[in-house]
């Protein structure tokens, strides 16, 4: 307050927002998600910490201030992944016609689905612990296959009767069975079948 009674202001500005990360601050995280996207896609087993440290060229104290648990690192890295998916689609569908961007996004997604191994572990407890948020996976994907299956509706491509969820269903199918085991090679020839299932008769 001032003298005359009126607020200062001066002291009204002291309530300011909070301060930005600074820059190397968000470079060491977006080197600490990259490294640990590298090793989780890598590893069939639970990836030390450590490791993600001295991949991304930090020291394990500087992955502590980002990510206080390992469920924190694993939710951002799932996070990145998940955006990373789905957005590809509208790049995909500037630069190939609707087919051809319907199966490198099908691509996009096998890899996202095998990406989880060296995490699936963590990422389980969490979503049932409440740890780590449960994503709309499901129908973020759903909404993608969507847009890239009326985008080849509208060329002829695919046929106009198609189910977006009934393709997230096969898709998951052809996944989970084909995911890095003796199956794996028959991935390329059941996502051909797919294709072939949308094509107008």
């Amino acid at each position: 307050m001032t003298d005359s009674g009126r607020p200062d202001p001066v002291g009204r500005q002291r309530h300011t927002r909070p301060r930005a990360p600074r820059a190397d601050a968000l470079r060491n995280r977006r080197r600490l998600v990259d490294a640990a996207r590298h090793l989780f896609t890598a590893a069939d087993q639970p990836v030390a910490l450590e490791a993600v440290a001295r991949s991304a060229g930090v020291g394990i104290g500087t992955l502590y201030r980002h990510f206080a648990t390992r469920e924190e690192l694993v939710e951002a890295v799932y996070t990145a992944e998940l955006d990373d998916v789905t957005d590809s689609a509208d790049e995909l569908l500037e630069q190939l016609p609707p087919e051809q961007a319907l199966r490198a996004w099908i691509l996009n997604y096998a890899h996202f689905i095998s990406a989880k191994r060296g995490m699936l572990g963590t990422l389980r407890d969490g979503w049932a612990s409440g740890r780590i948020a449960t994503p709309a996976t499901r129908q973020r994907i759903t909404s993608t296959l969507a847009k890239l299956l009326t985008a080849g509706a509208s060329t002829g491509s695919f046929r106009t009767d198609i189910d977006p969820e009934d393709l997230t269903v096969m898709l998951l199918g052809i996944f989970t069975f084909t995911a890095a085991g003796p199956e794996e090679h028959r991935r390329d020839r059941l996502v051909d079948l797919a294709m072939d299932a949308l094509r107008p008769r």
